[in-house]
């Protein structure tokens, strides 16, 4: 009996061989913040997920808050990539750019000039860290981010520019599409969050000002790549970064759906918050969001091979993301369809300029049983 999971699947124009899509994950590898051999190899590897969404990739310098993420924002950055995506792409596989910047969630020493980072708010985020080198120690690790400063309303009109310009940039790199994230407390979930947003403008206050932000640099990559081409990742109820509930938080996210309707990016990508530590949903509310939202319903969260086909099955979701279990399997899906175990990750490997380790060095199960067989001779 076939599994959901395993079937092909209309994206826009392209066509998944499975179901199964590769989440994005920062893994922090590229010194120069450049895609590298290791990053087109590590790419490849894990090139049978039916899409793979590249980690978070920065749009300008100043979207940074974590080192060594290779972004979208010079030509060298471009050249990299190209070679990732044909690398995929000769190995069968599909690939989206995750354009992204972190607002508030960063460190001067990120930051172009050494300035603060940016935000909807002055506020500091406090439960929080960005990856950055330490003033005190000289060494890389997670870092307590900068109080940031507002951005004016020429600061938000050029950060739309670049997720435009960055999106161009990555087809003209060979990536099949874009994701916007708009998720986990970075830029765009804080000005939507209405705890945080304070501001006074057009961009704070109302639900329609607070949508504004993510909904106008939605528009501004749709009209530069086409919406077959452009995602959009958010996370209703994440506390990530600091966070917290807001007064009308369901209606909120109720109302993004309703605009995201009327535009027809080519799926949404719900990022479920439960394994970071979030409160569940309210009851009802994925039911009334999926009611309003009809298009191609992503979803990650802790999902397995058993959850993510009964999703599927109960026609809850159309693709399941899985992100962890693709680290340490870079053949995951054969592995799943065939009834293969996992492996298990390195979590101390997950970040940082480690070389190969913890990032190309994991076996397939037939590199793993090929080595096993060598050492029985």
């Amino acid at each position: 009996m076939s599994q959901k999971l395993f079937e092909a699947y209309t994206l826009g124009d392209i066509t998944l061989s499975n179901r199964v899509i590769m989440a994005p994950m920062t893994r922090a590898r590229a010194e120069n913040e450049i895609p590298d051999e290791l990053t087109a190899r590590y790419y490849a590897q894990r090139a049978g997920a039916g899409l793979i969404v590249s980690e978070g990739v920065p749009v300008s310098k100043e979207g940074r808050g974590f080192l060594y993420t290779p972004g979208l924002f010079n030509a060298a950055q471009a050249e990299g990539w190209r070679h990732v995506t044909d690398a995929v792409h000769d190995n069968g596989g599909r690939i989206f750019a995750q354009l992204w910047h972190v607002g508030r969630v960063s460190h001067h020493s990120l930051q172009p000039d050494g300035g603060q980072p940016v935000g909807p708010t002055s506020r500091q985020a406090i439960d929080a860290k960005a990856f950055a080198i330490s003033d005190e120690t000289g060494e890389p690790g997670p870092i307590a981010p900068d109080q940031p400063r507002a951005l004016e309303i020429e600061d938000i009109e050029h950060i739309i520019e670049d997720f435009a310009r960055a999106a161009r940039t990555a087809i003209d790199a060979g990536f099949d599409g874009v994701e916007i994230h708009a998720a986990n407390g970075y830029l765009f979930d804080q000005f939507i969050n209405g705890e945080l947003n304070d501001r006074d403008d057009r961009y704070g206050g109302s639900i329609d000002n607070r949508l504004r932000f993510t909904l106008e640099t939605l528009d501004a990559v749709i009209a530069e790549v086409g919406a077959g081409r452009v995602g959009i990742r958010v996370s209703p109820f994440g506390r990530f970064n600091d966070l917290k509930a807001f007064d009308g938080e369901a209606e909120t996210w109720v109302a993004m759906a309703a605009e995201l309707e009327k535009r027809g990016p080519v799926y949404v990508h719900l990022s479920d918050q439960l394994t970071l530590g979030a409160e569940k949903m309210p009851d009802g509310f994925a039911a009334q969001f999926c009611k309003t939202w009809t298009g191609t319903l992503i979803a990650a969260g802790g999902f397995g091979q058993a959850s993510g086909e009964q999703a599927l099955v109960n026609d809850e979701l159309d693709l399941i993301a899985m992100g962890r279990p693709f680290i340490a399997n870079p053949d995951l899906v054969d592995r799943m369809k065939n009834g293969h175990p996992l492996a298990e990750p390195n979590r101390e490997t997950f970040y940082g300029l480690l070389g190969a380790k913890g990032y190309t060095d994991y076996p397939t199960w037939a590199e793993q049983q090929a080595g096993v067989e060598q050492e029985e001779a």
